[in-house]
Parts: C-alpha cells; structure tokens; sequence
C-alpha cells in the first residue's frame, strides 16, 4: 500500500489555478481492476484507491506517511512554461505567419 504524494496539475478545461495549491495523497492499487462479466463494468475490491487527501504543505502529508506507516513516494511538481504575450506582437512586422482574419 505505497502512496503518492504530488500537487494536482491545472484543470485543462479552465484558466484557473483552483485546487492547485495543495499537495495530494492518493494510494497505489493493491489489486488490478476486473471486468465484471455479467454487466461489463470494470471494479476492484481495493477501497482505498477511492481515498484522497489533501494537505497544505509537503512535509505536512509527508509527516502523516510516517505517523501511519505508510509508504510513500513524493512527485514533485513542474514548473509552467509561461511565454509572455502581449497584444502587439499580433500586429507585428516580423510575425512569423501573415495575419489575416
């Protein structure tokens, strides 16, 4: 039962940093996930991938691994590439492709 602890990445749908802030505990599946045969749906029998906490800083979950005993493997979290933009350079001489409506 080995766990993971990271900072969720940006919701893609959204331009929004919500939920981005706090680190993350989620557990790794004991089991692997079985086709039900008679319905078709995929289940397990391990709760504990249901499980998810979520914590203020790093050392914070860190230190409840340790408290509890669980195993635990830390990701850390990469930095956005951010180019900066402006308005201008949409109109500029030396864009790279013509622009046109």
């Amino acid at each position: 039962m080995t766990a993971r602890i990271f900072k969720p990445a940006k919701n893609a749908m959204q331009s929004g940093t919500a939920k981005t802030r706090e680190w993350q505990l989620d557990y790794e599946p004991e089991q692997p996930r079985a086709i039900e045969p008679l319905m078709g749906w995929t289940s397990s029998g391990d709760m504990k991938q249901q499980l998810t906490m979520r914590f203020d800083t790093r050392e914070e979950a860190e230190s409840y691994c340790e408290r509890e005993g669980i195993p635990y493997q830390v990701i850390e979290p990469k930095a956005p590439a951010r180019r900066q933009k402006a308005y201008a350079d949409n109109f500029a001489f030396q864009r790279g492709e013509p622009w046109t409506h």
